[in-house]
């Protein structure tokens, strides 16, 4: 009986501890976690990179060497050109040419393996290849359809802002700031790409580039004309030393001149494009209804005066 109460009481004090240590253990982790929150931790490597989604550190990797891998068996004709046409779309997903041409050779091949199946044994063997010689063209041009539109949009949303921003870079030089510290409460103060190339030019100057070398470069990103006209007065007035406020003002001035011309002229462009739709779409929906009703009576005045003719 005496030896049970002292293995039982050996085993109470034992788990007793057990609670402790576990409670205590909980509790130093709840402090570290706390004050990992306000303080910075060094972490290596790889908990770096274990961090990240599984998608951003696996699949995304894998498809962009697939990209990068198909590259090769694509056209390498004016890389440039694409380089070019790249960045003024803003590199959409930071790809390269190599990898845009790998993008334009899988939807290729993806449409083509699609339309085998049903093409095979339904058609004759030159429709066949016909139709799947037609995916793999559809698939190849696509991409370039959509670099096509982003370039478009991402010029129309530079021509959207530029105004406004050369307001408040005016102003902002005119209060008494150095062209840069206006250009970076200017990149500051929008989020947009017109806003993204400024950065990107404050960047460039604060790693050792001239200024008129990181302008340059800013137009030939963007492709916009009003752009490359901004940048050309303000390389001018600073190879000249004129004023930079007055320069900003006639730059202001003229580009809102430009863009009310181009409503204007949008607005004149409406009447021709509406003409296709009424014609086909509105004006047979008209015909029906009001010449509807009469049809069966010119029908019929044709029948009687076909029956009495013939009488």
């Amino acid at each position: 009986m005496m030896e049970i109460l002292v293995l039982t009481g050996v085993l109470v004090i034992g788990a007793a501890l057990i609670i402790i240590a576990v409670r205590q253990m909980n509790q130093s982790r709840a402090i570290s976690e706390r004050l990992d929150q306000y303080t910075d931790v060094s972490l290596s490597l790889e908990e770096l990179e274990l961090q990240q989604p599984f998608r951003e550190r696996v699949l995304i990797p894998m498809f962009r060497a697939l990209l990068s891998y198909l590259g090769r068996f694509g056209l390498k004709q004016n890389q440039e050109r694409l380089r070019a046409n790249l960045q003024m779309a803003g590199n959409p997903g930071n790809i390269s040419p190599n990898m845009f041409i790998g993008l334009r050779m899988a939807l290729a091949l993806t449409l083509a393996t699609v339309i085998v199946p049903l093409v095979i044994g339904r058609l004759s063997l030159i429709q066949a290849l016909a139709g799947v010689a037609i995916a793999f063209m559809i698939g190849y041009i696509l991409p370039g359809i959509w670099l096509d539109r982003k370039i478009k949009e991402r010029k129309k949303n530079i021509l959207k802002a530029l105004p406004d921003a050369l307001d408040l870079l005016c102003i902002s030089v005119e209060a008494g700031l150095a062209f840069d510290l206006a250009l970076q409460r200017v990149a500051q103060k929008w989020d947009n790409e017109l806003s993204h190339e400024f950065q990107r030019v404050l960047q460039d100057i604060r790693l050792g580039r001239t200024r008129r070398e990181a302008l340059r470069d800013m137009a030939a990103r963007t492709g916009v004309e009003d752009v490359q006209t901004f940048v050309s007065a303000v390389i001018q007035a600073d190879q000249l030393g004129v004023s930079m406020s007055k320069i900003l003002r006639i730059q202001s001035d003229q580009l809102r001149t430009r863009r009310r011309q181009r409503a204007e002229e949008a607005a004149q462009k409406a009447p021709v494009k509406m003409l296709i739709p009424m014609v086909f779409l509105i004006f047979p929906a008209l015909f029906v209804v009001i010449l509807g009703p009469a049809v069966p009576r010119i029908m019929s005045a044709l029948g009687v005066m076909n029956s009495g003719m013939g009488n």
